[in-house]
């Protein structure tokens, strides 16, 4: 499948652990049930504190799909066969054959659990072996010490901190963590991190 083709499909992505089904109204009630966890959003740009900021939640990254701006999927976990978050492919530049993986939470109680891993091979193997991109970027707030060693878990390369790169909603002003992966080391990563 080209790059110029993808933000129109339909793709789901599965292996034996994760389904990621693309972004529609019928995962709202689901994904409601677990993003009213307020920790999830402690180091996130948005902050999610009522069903009305979840549902403009919803409705931008629907709007984004539409706009080719992003590829967003509910996630759901087959091994405890219930929705367990959302994650996407956004800052989508086509002409530079990259995007980025991110917007990504899962319900606490699937943290740690293999999900984000199998997740992550999806998306990753979907990036560089389907879409044949250059480059997947991964980033994180400079706080979120935990998600920053899951994504050097998955062998991503820490490239630089952006300072006072994002503003919150509650006017936080968030210092950003680049992670970058290209496609010559992609095989490499993939047999030493996610085939062992």
């Amino acid at each position: 499948m080209s790059m110029t083709d993808f933000t129109k499909q339909t793709i789901i992505l599965e292996n034996h652990r994760a389904r990621l089904e693309p972004l529609e109204e019928k995962h709202f009630i689901p994904l409601w049930e677990i993003a009213k966890q307020e920790e999830l959003w402690e180091f996130t740009t948005a902050k999610i504190n009522s069903e009305a900021a979840f549902r403009r939640y919803v409705d931008t990254a629907l709007q984004e799909m539409k706009d080719g701006l992003s590829y967003v999927w509910a996630i759901f976990d087959k091994e405890q066969n219930k929705y367990g978050g959302c994650t996407r492919y956004g800052n989508i530049s086509l002409l530079h054959k990259r995007v980025e993986i991110g917007w990504t939470w899962y319900d606490p109680s699937l943290q740690r659990t293999g999900l984000n891993r199998n997740c992550k091979l999806l998306l990753l193997s979907y990036g560089f072996e389907e879409l044949q991109l250059n480059r997947i970027e991964l980033r994180t707030s400079h706080l979120n010490l935990k998600s920053q060693k899951a994504i050097e878990g998955i062998g991503a390369t820490k490239e630089g901190i952006l300072r006072q790169h994002m503003i919150a909603e509650n006017g936080f002003v968030r210092d950003t963590v680049y992670f970058g992966m290209i496609k010559q080391e992609w095989p490499e990563i993939k047999e030493r991190i996610f085939n062992k």
